[in-house]
């Protein structure tokens, strides 16, 4: 009987774990979110597995950028024409159901109370799936997503902290998106958390758009660096903020992964989650500094101290001082 036990506990163990195992790496290694290659420095060095960085650029799947770039980032001013396409285009097998977005831009004047899209899918019908707007007139953050009853889930953030991103300076903007925790950065400093209910998955047969007015979808006139989607949730909080400091760092290599922060303990079951404390986050590379004047001549050096007796050398040959008869009668 007891050896019965052992052979059943064996085969539910053969066949149980490498189940377990497969559903653990399929939902991290689901094939959706291609390799994204990203600067190095753009990630504060207090991780120390790597792991391959994948996700999209949307500064490229939106034609703004083609390649890759080795310099600092340029900017583009936007506003000229709609920024709209078919959801598959952009994310041909899907997006991770959690992930961050990362974007670098400014408002401009005539803009900065406007009430915008930075990002939005709808699906087939019209209707928003996913969106996150800037809403300038309350100085605010939205995210938005389905809920899983068809419902709308809407989270404003509303923080003081906000403020800043509308006064026409360069900013980054984080948004990190898990299964029911949302979390918003603003030049790499947490600004708010908030608890959400499930969200819907995406039907990507829709179409995707970026910065584009809430009013009457036109396009919005900022300027743009950069928009990034990882799919991860934690590089939104990995991000520095190197690109945002003058002179710039002129760091460009490339790098292809980091690992994610170990995860938190349980959140507390409260509707908004107060911002962690603020840290240092920009580990930037220095610059090289210009070659400065020479200096003074030194003083002369004191004088050495007399050498010790060298070796005694080698005799000589000994040298003949006859002289031959021829030599005296020619003489």
């Amino acid at each position: 009987m007891g050896c019965l036990l052992r052979w059943t506990a064996l085969i539910w163990t053969v066949n149980v774990i490498p189940c377990t195992i497969g559903m653990a790496v399929s939902e991290r290694t689901d094939g959706s979110c291609p390799p994204l290659s990203v600067e190095e420095h753009r990630f504060t060095d207090v991780l120390d597995r790597p792991l391959d960085i994948t996700g999209f650029d949307l500064t490229e799947k939106f034609l703004l950028r083609k390649g890759t770039i080795t310099e600092d980032l340029p900017s583009y001013r936007l506003g000229s024409s709609p920024l709209i396409k078919p959801t598959k285009e952009i994310f041909p097998n899907g997006l991770s159901s959690e992930y961050s977005l990362v974007t670098i831009f400014r408002v401009r004047r005539t803009t900065k109370k406007d009430r915008w899209y930075l990002w939005q899918i709808f699906d087939q019908s019209g209707d928003s799936q996913v969106s996150v707007v800037v809403d300038g007139g309350k100085k605010a953050v939205e995210f938005f997503s389905r809920g899983e009853l068809k419902n709308a889930l809407r989270y404003t953030f509303k923080s003081r902290d906000l403020h800043a991103l509308f006064d026409r300076q360069w900013h980054k903007l984080g948004v990190s998106v898990q299964s029911n925790i949302v979390s918003i950065y603003l030049d790499c400093k947490l600004i708010e958390r908030r608890l959400t209910d499930e969200k819907d998955s995406v039907d990507f047969r829709g179409r995707t758009l970026i910065t584009t007015r809430v009013e009457d979808g036109r396009p919005i006139d900022i300027e743009l660096r950069q928009i990034l989607i990882y799919c991860d949730p934690y590089m939104a909080e990995m991000e520095n903020c190197c690109e945002l400091q003058e002179p710039k760092s002129e760091a460009n290599q490339t790098f292809n992964g980091t690992a994610p922060p170990p995860v938190a303990a349980q959140l507390p079951q409260m509707l908004s989650l107060p911002a962690a404390k603020s840290i240092d986050r920009c580990h930037c590379p220095a610059e090289k500094a210009d070659t400065g004047e020479a200096g003074l001549s030194g003083d002369p050096g004191h004088e050495g101290e007399l050498g010790s007796e060298g070796q005694k050398g080698i005799d000589g040959e000994k040298v003949s001082t006859t002289i031959s008869s021829r030599h005296i009668f020619h003489t």
